[in-house]
């Protein structure tokens, strides 16, 4: 059964999304019969590559908050990730575009790395403060993930991948898919948002006791999971 999860590696929601499904398949008697797929979506497409400034002031700024109350969510994510074993340093973070980040995570599906890719630059970002738009530090940490350099500059200097990452944004607008994580499963049963593993888990089990196939263009609406915390373009509740 597949699992395709669309998100973005500078989304905090899609970080604790991913330990949330992770504990639902530890949990899922099936599990080794699930395939994950890691899909691209780009909260801001237009990003430069290193965003001046910090997180909470973005946020300040963005939403009309006083320091104070940028900070108090911001403390409250962090609590939030602490919870999954995330050690988040949102007062770190680095921010800039995602495209490049997400090109590497298509080369590293290739040899059956994409999930240890995800995972590298997510840590990297919101807890070890690496500027995820950087093509070096992309290097760096893809030599981590056990990438080959001269593979990784290749495509970095180039535009390999990008088709990829198009689709993917593409398949998100044709589900309408707005905000992320967002998890569909089986081709049919939707999941909005970081819920919890034992919704996920619950979905799982539908999505196998059903067992029908998925018809191609189905909306991923099968599941009443709509509500989950996430980011939008242009938003991010914290």
């Amino acid at each position: 059964m597949l699992v395709e999860v669309w998100s973005d590696v500078v989304c905090p929601w899609c970080y604790l999304g991913k330990r949330h499904l992770e504990a639902a398949l530890a949990g899922f008697a099936h599990a080794d019969e699930i395939t994950v797929e890691w899909r691209s979506f780009e909260l801001d497409p237009r990003a430069p590559r290193r965003v001046e400034g910090s997180l909470q002031e973005l946020i300040a700024r963005k939403y009309g908050m006083t320091p104070e109350q940028a900070a108090a969510g911001n403390a409250r994510l962090t609590s939030l990730a602490a919870q999954v074993g995330l050690p988040y340093r949102l007062d770190r973070v680095q921010m800039g575009n995602s495209f490049d980040a997400h090109r590497l995570i298509h080369l590293a599906a290739t040899h059956d790395l994409a999930g240890v890719a995800k995972e590298r630059f997510l840590a990297a970002y919101f807890t070890e403060g690496a500027a995820i738009g950087d093509p070096e530090v992309l290097a760096h940490l893809s030599g981590d993930v056990g990438l080959d350099e001269a593979e990784v500059r290749s495509v970095l200097d180039g535009d390999a991948f990008a088709e990829d990452v198009r689709a993917d944004e593409r398949r998100a607008t044709e589900l309408g898919i707005t905000g992320v994580p967002f998890f569909v499963v089986d081709g049919r049963w939707g999941i909005s948002g970081a819920q919890p593993a034992d919704t996920i888990l619950r979905v799982l089990d539908q999505a196998w006791a059903d067992g029908r196939p998925a018809a191609e263009d189905a909306p991923a609406g099968g599941a009443d999971t709509d509500g989950g915390e996430a980011c939008e373009a242009g938003s991010c509740a914290i």
